[in-house]
C-alpha cells in the first residue's frame, strides 16, 4: 500500500550513541522532512529518547549526509562496471532519528540482496568505529613494529617449481556462512603447524569475526608460533586504512575482490600494497570481472573463485573458462600468478585447474575439516607434497 507507515513511541531505556546520527532520515536541503519507501514489508518503530541532550549536532548531521552522498556516489561508480555490491544501504541503514524519535525501517532499500552485501554493509561500519578508535596516523606508527613482510608470491613460485603442482595456500578457517562451523576443535597455530609441516606454500587467515568466527589474533598468533609461511589476510577490504591495519598485524598479503572494489580502488590499494611490500590477490568470479582486473597495469596476482557469490554454487570449470582464449594469452604475457578457489576436494580437482592454468590453489574446506590437517594436504593433492618428502 503507498506511502503507508505505522509506528509507536514508547520511552527509551538505553541511550544511543551520538555516531549513528543518519543523515538519510534528517536532511536539511528537505525541510527536515521524512520519505518513507513505499513496501508492503515496511517497518516502523518509533523510541522517544531520553532527553534533548541525545539530540544530533547539526553538524554532525550534516557530516553523515556528506558521508551518505559519497557512498551513493561510489555505488554509482561501481554500477557503472557491473559491480552489483553495493557499499551501503542505498536508502540508509535501517535506524534513523529525526528529533526525538528514533525510527527503525526495513525494506528493499536497506535490506542486503545477498550475504556478500551483509557483510561489506557489515564491514562499512566496523571499520567506521575501528577508524575512530585508531586513526591512520597512529596506525603508520604502528607499522614500525611490525614483523618484516614476507614474500607471497615467491613462497608460491617456489613451491610450484619443486613440486610440479599448483602451490598451496592453505586456509585457517573455522567456519563459513554457507556451512557453518567447519571444525569445532579450532586451535588455529596447530592448524597452521600442520599445513606447514605438510608442505602448503603460504596460508590464508581468517579475519572476519562475525560471518567466518575469524581473528587478527589468530594470525598473529600464527606468526608468533614461528609458523614461516606467508600470510594472506583473508579479510573483506573496502578501505585503505584496513591494509595498513593487516600489516600491523603481520600480514604478508591481502585479498581485494573485484565483484565489490571499482578498479580505481583496486589500483589505489595495489600500490599502497607494493609500498609496504605486500602482495595483493585480486580475486574474480566472472568474465567480465576477469577483463576489469586484467585492465589494470598494477595487477600480477589474481584469483579465481569457483562460487557465484549470489547463489553461492560452486563449479570448478568457471576457472577453465576464465582462462581461455585471449585472457589466458595476456596472463601468460604478463606472468600472472593466477590461484584458483572453493570447490577443490580431489586430486582431480587439482588436476583439472592446474592444466586450466593455475600455479596456485587456495583451499581451506575440504583440509580443515580433516582430523589430521597434515594428512588431508596430502590426501588433496594425491601424494606427500612436504620438504621432506623430496
Amino acid at each position: 500500500m503507498e506511502g503507508l507507515a505505522s509506528f509507536r513511541a514508547v520511552p527509551s531505556f538505553t541511550s544511543r550513541p551520538r555516531s549513528s546520527i543518519l543523515g538519510t532520515a534528517l536532511n536539511p536541503r528537505r525541510g527536515n522532512s521524512l520519505s518513507f519507501s513505499s513496501s508492503s514489508s515496511s517497518i516502523v518503530r518509533a523510541q522517544q529518547m531520553e532527553s534533548k541532550d541525545d539530540e544530533p549536532e547539526p553538524e554532525k548531521i550534516e557530516l553523515k549526509i556528506k558521508e551518505w552522498e559519497n557512498s551513493m556516489y561510489h555505488n554509482e561508480v561501481a554500477a557503472s562496471q557491473g559491480i552489483r555490491i553495493r557499499r551501503r544501504p542505498p536508502t540508509g541503514p535501517p535506524l534513523h532519528y529525526v528529533g526525538p524519535f528514533e525510527f527503525r525501517l526495513q525494506n528493499e532499500g536497506n535490506t542486503p540482496r545477498n550475504i556478500l552485501e551483509e557483510i561489506i554493509w557489515h564491514k562499512d561500519t566496523q571499520v567506521a568505529q575501528l577508524k575512530e578508535r585508531q586513526p591512520l596516523y597512529s596506525l603508520k606508527k604502528a607499522l614500525d613494529n611490525a614483523p618484516p613482510v614476507r614474500d607471497f608470491i615467491g613462497a608460491l613460485r617456489a613451491a610450484n617449481s619443486r613440486t610440479g603442482l599448483p602451490g598451496l595456500i592453505a586456509e585457517v578457517k573455522k567456519a563459513s556462512p554457507s556451512r557453518g562451523v567447519l571444525r569445532e576443535n579450532f586451535d588455529p597455530v596447530e592448524i597452521a603447524q600442520a599445513y606447514e609441516k605438510g608442505g602448503a606454500a603460504c596460508l590464508s587467515v581468517l579475519a572476519d569475526e562475525k560471518f567466518f568466527q575469524g581473528s587478527y589474533d589468530n594470525m598473529l598468533a600464527i606468526r608468533d608460533a614461528g609458523v614461516k609461511c606467508p600470510l594472506l589476510c583473508k579479510e573483506f577490504i573496502i578501505e585503505a586504512w584496513q591494509i595498513y591495519y593487516a600489516r600491523s598485524k603481520g600480514a604478508d598479503a591481502i585479498l581485494l575482490i573485484a565483484a565489490v572494489l571499482p578498479d580505481l580502488d583496486i589500483k589505489y590499494m595495489t600500490k599502497i600494497c607494493k609500498m609496504l611490500g605486500m602482495a595483493t590477490l585480486v580475486e574474480v568470479h566472472d568474465e567480465r570481472e576477469m577483463d576489469r582486473v586484467l585492465g589494470i597495469e598494477e595487477v600480477e596476482f589474481i584469483g579465481i573463485n569457483n562460487r557465484n557469490l549470489e547463489t553461492f554454487e560452486v563449479d570448478i570449470s568457471n576457472t577453465k573458462k576464465l582462462l581461455e582464449g585471449k585472457r589466458g594469452e595476456e596472463i601468460h604475457k604478463r606472468d600472472i600468478i593466477v590461484v584458483g578457489e572453493s570447490g577443490l576436494f580431489t586430486p582431480d580437482d587439482i588436476a583439472y585447474v592446474q592444466e586450466a592454468g593455475v600455479k596456485a590453489v587456495l583451499v581451506g574446506e575440504s583440509i580443515v575439516k580433516q582430523s589430521d590437517p597434515e594428512k588431508g594436504v596430502a590426501g588433496l593433492f594425491g601424494k606427500d607434497i612436504s620438504l621432506q618428502s623430496v
